[in-house]
């Protein structure tokens, strides 16, 4: 019973933030709130509330201060020679934009921490996105499968909990997964591709100063694309749907209008919004402390790495210590926390709200008859073939629910199972990274709210854009290591 209703509770959930029927905060406070009570636990509700927020309090107080520093970091200039790296090689062609996107998302996720590489992409490549009108879920579709891939580094977290559930060593489990991963790498820049064509084809290519030149006119002109990768000239109108034009004369379509004029307050505030990453004249900037800004963040992630402190900590000193040495006046310290106060706010907001879900399913023991029955129903055959199991199973098991209660619950049974026909732990810890794709657009991930965040995405546009591709990168990922071997 505990199953069905486990299984009951995430697809419900899931249904209703896709249809848009309620918002993601309150789809993880109430739908776990009425499950509890159906099981018989409603009075049990306010104790695993608050053993799932303690349990999620670090990851909140990591996310918070991580907006801080990185937001700080952002405003002072430090990704500055990286974005405009990006937007040299981007150049406003929606291809490489997208491709770049993939690239930049990849690089950054070296550090192991989601929330970190979302930030820095969206603040690098959202004013492109909307300068350009494309498409957001493309953009956060695109990281957030990069992100998954890379998230396998010893220091990400799947693979470090992987070796911890089966007493491994993590380098045995994730150097001979790299040929797999990086074809995995390789997937994630071959969708980049395809999307951005398919974006290129609807929007067509403009060069930089075009696309600011044409959003930032003061009549109806307004950045045009012909579908064919040809610049458009003229008075012209983009718009929502489908459409044709050619120079001098006006190309229309459907789906809403997006001119100037009809656009309104919306348009003003996308003014602010404009390459603001890389205006070379904001008052934030502090060129005179760029190598210090330089040196501490990577020796934040340095730590990071090394274990040094956990991972709350190093964020919550580094934001003071970026906060005290690049405003040292107070007005000017309290301005910059205002201005990232949004995020911050929502993003913390998103993982109380996920502790819920996460306590509920944990306390009421819905998440272990989940596993119980999902691995019992393994039929005996299937035993010597175990590591694909544990490959396929990692796709939506780490999806509908946390690292942890995958890694800890699932694998042993799993890894348990396989020993019996000769399959080696390591090869089940190996096939369980392949789910890690899809896994960084769960709900129960709090960086994903991140990103959503920052992108002004609605959650379920995302879940219903990113799980198809998402679900292939980790299927490629698979297929790529039994091709080579590993598994």
């Amino acid at each position: 019973m505990l199953t069905i209703l486990g299984f009951a509770m995430i697809a419900t959930f899931l249904v209703l933030i896709m249809m848009k029927k309620v918002s993601p905060i309150a789809a993880l406070v109430l739908i776990p709130a009425l499950f509890c009570v159906l099981v018989g636990k409603g009075a049990n509700l306010g104790d695993y509330v608050i053993e799932g927020i303690g349990d999620l309090a670090p990851t909140a107080a990591m996310l918070m201060f991580a907006i801080v520093y990185f937001g700080v970091m952002i405003d002072v200039g430090l990704f500055d020679p990286i974005v405009r790296m990006i937007l040299r090689f981007a150049k406003a062609d929606p291809l490489r934009i997208v491709v770049g996107t993939a690239l930049l998302a990849a690089i950054v996720s070296l550090d192991g921490d989601g929330s970190t590489t979302f930030m820095i992409t969206v603040s690098a490549m959202y004013p492109l996105y909307k300068r350009l009108n494309m498409s957001l879920v493309v953009m956060t579709g695109v990281a957030a499968t990069a992100n998954g891939v890379m998230n396998t580094v010893p220091w990400g977290g799947p693979t470090a909990r992987a070796a911890t559930a089966l007493k491994l060593d993590a380098s045995d489990i994730f150097v001979p997964m790299i040929p797999a991963l990086a074809v995995g790498l390789l997937a994630v820049f071959a969708l980049a591709y395809v999307l951005g064509r398919r974006e290129r084809k609807r929007l067509g290519y403009l060069s930089l100063d075009e696309a600011v030149e044409a959003t930032t006119t003061t009549d109806e002109k307004v950045l045009v694309g012909t579908g064919d990768g040809r610049n458009t000239t003229g008075t012209a109108q983009r718009t929502g749907g489908t459409g044709t034009g050619t120079g001098g004369t006006a190309a229309t379509g459907t789906g809403g209008a997006a001119t100037k004029g009809a656009a309104g307050a919306d348009e003003d505030d996308d003014e602010h919004e404009g390459f603001h990453v890389l205006d070379p004249d904001r008052k934030t900037l502090r060129p005179k402390l760029y190598w210090f800004n330089a040196g501490l963040t990577a020796a934040l992630l340095t730590a990071m790495i090394m274990q040094w402190m956990p991972i709350p900590v190093l964020f919550i000193l580094g934001a003071a210590l970026a906060l005290t040495v690049n405003f040292p006046h107070m007005p000017d310290q309290k301005a910059r926390i205002a201005a990232h106060a949004e995020n911050v706010l929502n993003v913390s907001g998103m993982v109380f709200a996920a502790a819920v879900f996460t306590g509920v399913l944990q306390g009421t023991g819905m998440v272990d008859e989940m596993a119980k029955t999902v691995v019992s129903g393994i039929p005996d055959w299937m035993g010597p073939h175990m590591a694909l199991v544990t490959g396929v199973m990692s796709i939506p098991f780490t999806y509908f629910m946390s690292n942890d209660g995958f890694y800890f619950g699932i694998v042993p049974v799993l890894a348990e199972a396989g020993a019996a026909h000769g399959i080696s732990p390591v090869e089940i810890a190996r096939a369980s990274l392949v789910g890690q794709p899809l896994h960084m657009s769960s709900p129960l991930v709090p960086a994903v709210y991140v990103l959503v965040g920052m992108a002004k995405v609605e959650f379920g546009d995302h879940t219903r854009f990113t799980v198809k591709w998402a679900a292939l990168t980790s299927l490629v990922v698979l297929g790529a290591g039994f091709l080579f071997g590993i598994l």
